[in-house]
């Protein structure tokens, strides 16, 4: 394959509020026109967030972290661009005139877009990772346990002078080259 029949991910702007229909109108066109082989994934991504009511009563909200948008891995033609582009809530690709422009492997990994296979996680306990996504990105700590399970770390960082432990998960660090 060259380069340009390489999957890649891609942004959809969608109209607010259309990101979950865009998604499923984008799976069915998939489903019905055999295009498993030109469109390998579509998400909208969330958090589950607990928030308080009035009352004090907890509760879980799933948030949107990128309201608008739809994020979809495929190999880019003219065809799939009109298909994409002629979804209901779709305004256009994020991209120079409306032509998809694809994220960088490190805009990939940032955004939690593809989960690390197993067989290629390279990191063990006792090695330096720096975090690069979430609120504690630029941090650097040492690997304390690692949960396969729930692909996540426990890792030892250094905030206000003090050792603090956190949970992150395996795609929100990067191993850290000793030199």
């Amino acid at each position: 394959m060259n380069q340009d029949q390489q999957p890649r991910w891609y942004i959809i702007h969608t109209y607010s509020g259309y990101e979950n229909s865009v998604e499923k109108s984008i799976r069915n066109k998939v489903d019905n026109n055999g295009l498993q082989d030109q469109i390998f994934d579509i998400k909208v991504l969330t958090e589950t967030e607990i928030v308080e009511d009035k009352n004090g009563k907890r509760k879980e909200v799933i948030k949107k972290l990128f309201p608008s948008y739809v994020f979809i891995k495929m190999i880019y033609s003219n065809q799939i661009w009109y298909l994409v582009t002629q979804t209901e809530g779709v305004t256009g690709f994020v991209g120079p005139q409306g032509r998809p422009l694809p994220l960088t492997p490190e805009e990939v990994k940032r955004n939690g877009l593809e989960t690390i296979k197993i067989e290629d996680f390279n990191i063990k306990v006792g090695d330096n990772v720096e975090i690069i996504s979430g609120a504690l990105t630029g941090f650097i700590g040492s690997v304390q346990s690692i949960d396969m399970e729930h692909e996540k770390l426990k890792v030892i960082v250094s905030m206000f002078g003090r050792e603090t432990p956190v949970e992150i998960d395996f795609s929100s660090v990067e191993k850290k080259i000793n030199k």
